[in-house]
């Protein structure tokens, strides 16, 4: 057992026995000699290929359990190559095209659960920090090192307390380590990766220079998901069609609901959502969502849970307004309050509001000024790590809920 666990933490290996176990499946299952399974066969490789290549690099944010992502990134690849067979009008068998999926499935699964060791990430110490405030991570193992230092002990890299003083003897440790290419993290780096946000308590002027994010990336973000919200219309119209119906017969009111937010650089702007409380309610403005819990229709509770109701968002985001990913934006009343109480909240508006962001898939709804301080924490922390992979962990993060309900809060 043990050995079969080693052999199967290696990724080449694990990848070369999922392409042999594919082939298997399918050629016992269905005849390669024809075009259409031959055609599905391929697809499949395709498939597959694309989850080992993405999921590594999405599961590399809050250090997250891989197996998680397997169903919300396979689902959403298996859409993009049925999209593609529609399109160019591709012969395919649909028997094998779901012994495929089923395979990949259940091997990536498999592969994630072998591999849960290999990916737990082992640091060696400079004990000038307090270490036991790392180890209630599953996914990090952190021991402390004491001198005679050697750079035989460093395995994942090494992680001390940069702001601290240090003896000489460390200080050229650390320089050793840099120069033989072995990583040295910053404890408070590591910190960061464990709760996947920003301390904001203070920021050091390295720590607002990384909130300076890169234009070019948000003018192919831009692009990405102008495209995301029109391949995606089929599939969204009916189901809203069928949920506004179910709001206008469950209670009196309109279907949709407006509402002022705070965008990019401060402007406000009208967000749309689809109506999920009763109408009526006075001041519904000045509320935490938390706190409307008792307006909320039976139909709004659905469509918040699976973030139904904030599909209407789409024309914010055609309209530039907003993105599809990034910080929520909030009610005016509760920024002019925010601003007054917790420090630097302002910068969460250097970038485009979003329909989910990083904050809202970790965390959930706020309840009040000390959760929203820990949302600014994680909003934070998602714009000092603007990338395309943080983008693609947040979207699956998001299908999984809206697919499950599960993280929604």
């Amino acid at each position: 057992m043990y050995k079969t666990q080693a052999l199967l933490s290696n990724k080449y290996i694990t990848y070369a026995v999922g392409l042999g176990l594919i082939y298997a499946v399918i050629d016992l299952l269905m005849p390669l000699s024809y075009t259409t399974v031959y055609n599905s066969f391929i697809i499949t490789l395709l498939v597959y290929s694309s989850c080992v290549i993405i999921l590594p690099r999405v599961t590399k944010f809050l250090l997250v359990d891989k197996s998680l992502y397997v169903l919300p990134v396979m689902l959403s690849l298996y859409s993009l190559a049925i999209i593609t067979i529609v399109l160019f009008r591709i012969e395919y068998s649909r028997p094998t095209l779901i012994y495929g999926f089923s395979t990949v499935l259940i091997w990536l699964l498999i592969s994630a659960r072998f591999n849960r060791q290999a990916a737990i990430l082992k640091l060696q110490a400079i004990d000038n920090f307090t270490l036991s405030s790392f180890n209630h991570n599953q996914h990090i193992d952190i021991e402390s090192i004491v001198p005679p230092y050697n750079l035989a002990q460093i395995k994942d890299g090494l992680v001390v307390n940069l702001h601290k003083p240090l003896t000489a003897e460390q200080e050229k440790f650390i320089a050793d380590c840099s120069i033989n290419n072995k990583v040295v993290y910053h404890s408070e780096t590591i910190k960061e990766m464990i709760e996947g946000k920003v301390q904001t308590t203070h920021l050091s002027e390295n720590a607002l220079n990384a909130l300076n994010t890169n234009p070019s990336y948000w003018l192919i973000k831009r692009v990405i998901e102008t495209v995301l919200i029109l391949l995606s219309l089929p599939v969204f119209l009916p189901i809203m069609l069928f949920v506004s119906i179910a709001i206008k017969l469950e209670s009196k009111g309109p279907v949709f609901y407006t509402q002022k937010r705070i965008g990019q650089g401060g402007k406000p702007f009208q967000i749309y959502k689809l109506r999920s409380m009763e109408v009526g309610c006075p001041k519904a403005d000045s509320k935490f969502a938390t706190e409307e819990h008792t307006r909320v229709t039976h139909i709004g509770r659905l469509i918040r849970k699976t973030r139904i109701d904030e599909i209407p968002q789409f024309v914010n985001v055609l309209k530039g307004e907003m993105a599809l990913i990034g910080p929520r934006p909030e009610q005016e009343s509760f920024v002019k309050a925010f601003e007054q109480e917790i420090p630097f909240y302002g910068y969460r508006h250097m970038v485009k509001p979003g329909i989910t962001g990083w904050a809202q898939t970790v965390q959930g709804y706020t309840a009040d000024t000390d959760t929203t301080r820990e949302k600014l924490a994680h909003d934070l922390y998602y714009i000092k790590h603007l990338s395309f992979w943080l983008d693609v962990n947040i979207f699956f993060k998001t299908l999984k809920t809206m697919l499950t309900g599960f993280g929604a809060k």
